[in-house]
């Protein structure tokens, strides 16, 4: 069973690089802690919305001394658009006094200690290492990687960290981090939620859940025509 995924994901590789050959993170960055802070900023919200924040934030707040040194209250206005804002300055706060207070005001860069930060689990860590240190640690499971992984048949759990858990042993380790890029491209440009378009997919042929998304497609179709005057 692993073999055949194994096998699955090197055929899909070289075919979603050549599809998407600019894929990296979306979340505007310079720096590891620029990064830290866009990331948990885009829980329950869309890159996007999030660089649209920053943009302003980033030249505002520079540094993790900035972040620990603001009230609340003026951090909540500066990122409240992006959702859950009372929460999220909370924890940047405490994550940047963390970093005063354990890390010399900088970004440490291993799993143990990203974690032990405040608003930062796994998902975030994984993102942090793997695009501002180059570090392939684990690989990054959101909403996207977590509905093509499946779909691909190299999962059957729901659980972020059990997909992990799965995709690591078939995934090459130098691969982790672009492989999370290339299935959240493909997640946001073909296969979507509520209507893949599988005609248009890369990987359709190497995807055991095509055939049955084009097969109900074409029986709607049909149904839909027979039943025209």
């Amino acid at each position: 069973m692993a073999a055949a995924r194994r096998q699955r994901v090197a055929a899909i590789l070289p075919l979603l690089k050549r599809a998407y050959p600019q894929a990296r993170c979306t979340l505007d960055h310079r720096t590891p802690l620029e990064l830290l802070v866009a990331t948990i900023l885009s829980a329950q919200s869309t890159d996007q919305r999030v660089n649209i924040v920053t943009k302003d934030l980033f030249r505002k707040y520079r540094s993790a001394r900035d972040y620990a040194d603001v009230p609340q209250e003026r951090l909540e206005r500066d990122i409240h658009s992006t959702g859950f804002y009372r929460s999220k300055a909370k924890a940047i706060r405490a994550m940047a006094k963390a970093l005063i207070e354990d890390h010399g005001g900088k970004v440490p860069d291993t799993m143990e200690e990203l974690t032990s930060l405040s608003g930062v689990g796994r998902k975030t860590a994984n993102v942090v290492l793997g695009n501002a240190f180059g570090k392939n640690v684990g690989v990054v499971v959101d909403t996207h990687v977590t509905r093509v992984a499946r779909r691909l048949g190299l999962t059957r759990h729901t659980d972020p960290k059990k997909i992990e858990q799965d995709l690591m042993p078939i995934v090459p380790q130098e691969e982790w981090t672009l492989f999370s890029h290339l299935l959240i491209h493909l997640g946001r440009a073909i296969c979507q939620a509520r209507s893949p378009r599988c005609e248009q997919c890369p990987i359709q042929s190497h995807c055991p859940s095509a055939e049955t998304f084009l097969r109900d497609r074409l029986k709607k179709q049909t149904v839909g025509t027979s039943r025209k005057p």
